[in-house]
């Protein structure tokens, strides 16, 4: 079975049109002035890996806005984001304090904490507090929140991400936490060392949406925030989200009916049916659960896999056509590595 191409546009073309919510000739369009944190690799440096930035500045070009972003200390961010210094930030964190000051767009990227352990080691834990008394590394200056610091577990913090897997890998720490967006990338690139050393844990242990903030008192952040929303499904179909987070597989809610579709970074996606997907929002009812096989066996009919390929959204791997099961010859080369992102060492 599979759901037209008409219906999947129509969706499509009422959530990337702009020209409905353009701005009033009255309101503000100068470019936005934003800060963060430098926070490999979802904000950093431009040329740097800085993921969420790029997907909010791709956003915002897409209505005919600019954004620059300066860095600053971790300990200056929330001072600096509520001043009014700044105009507000492309990666925020909501809390109530924030949003008296600030309009928030709706989540466009998650950060999942996920467990990684050594291959043969148990990663069932369900809760922080599960892994009390275990040696846990960790990124060091990232604001985790005081959930993990009293989780009774010996934190170790590390210098990075790859840092983190090698106090694991060296025995050094028992588990590292680490971003499930990280954890995609350690999959796709290092298959045979992921299947040999390591073990994924398929619960996030901790979640944070991610949001475009805009300041309540420029006068077109409304119209800004709105704007942008309207850019995110249409970003996902057009693989924008694909090749700015160096993914091979989304899965997202794309025509807005409640139920996430995987979506591939081409149509030609090989014969073999996606084990693995990096979900955009877990919070969506549809992206809770696992795409491992397993986890397919035992879930309700209604979620089932479905899979957005030219055009057309389909219900079941075995409907999906031939000609879409082809190798694609101009992607790229699956041993490109993440060296301009990350070093890990095995």
């Amino acid at each position: 079975m599979r759901i037209s191409r008409h219906a999947v546009f129509l969706v499509c073309v009422f959530l990337t049109a702009p020209a409905s919510l353009a701005p009033s000739a009255q309101t503000q369009t100068s470019a936005l002035r934003l800060v963060s944190t430098e926070w490999t690799p979802f904000t950093n440096q431009p040329g740097q890996a800085r993921f969420a930035l790029d997907l909010v500045e791709a956003g915002l070009g897409r209505i005919g806005l600019s954004a620059t972003t300066t860095l600053v200390e971790p300990a200056r961010y929330t001072t600096a984001l509520l001043s009014g210094e700044f105009d507000g930030s492309g990666a925020a964190w909501k809390d109530a304090e924030r949003e008296r000051v600030l309009l928030f767009s709706q989540p466009y990227l998650e950060n999942r904490l996920i467990l990684v352990a050594r291959s043969g080691d148990t990663v069932s834990a369900a809760a922080l507090s599960d892994l009390k008394g275990k040696r846990i590394a960790i990124v060091g200056g990232y604001s985790y929140g005081d959930e993990i610091d009293k989780a009774g577990a010996t934190l170790m913090r590390s210098l990075g991400e790859e840092d983190s897997l090698a106090l694991l890998l060296q025995r050094k720490a028992d588990y590292a936490l680490m971003d499930d967006l990280v954890v995609q990338y350690i999959v796709q690139n290092y298959p045979n060392e992921t299947r040999t050393r390591l073990s994924l844990g398929s619960k996030p242990l901790l979640t944070r949406t991610l949001h475009l903030a805009v300041r309540r008192t420029r006068p077109d952040a409304e119209s800004i925030i709105n704007r942008f929303n309207a850019q995110i499904r249409g970003m996902i179909v057009d693989r924008t989200y694909h090749r700015l987070l160096h993914v091979s597989w989304i899965r997202a809610d794309i025509d807005g009916d409640g139920v996430a579709e995987f979506v591939p970074q081409s149509d030609s996606v090989g014969p073999a049916e996606p084990q693995r997907a990096y979900a955009v929002l877990s919070t969506d009812s549809s992206l809770r659960a696992s795409v491992s096989k397993e986890a397919k066996l035992s879930t309700p009919d209604d979620n089932k896999p479905r899979f957005y390929l030219g055009g057309n959204i389909y219900t079941d791997w075995a409907n999906v056509p031939d000609l879409y099961k082809r190798e694609d010859l101009r992607a790229p080369d699956p041993d490109r590595s993440t060296a301009s992102l990350f070093r890990f060492t095995w």
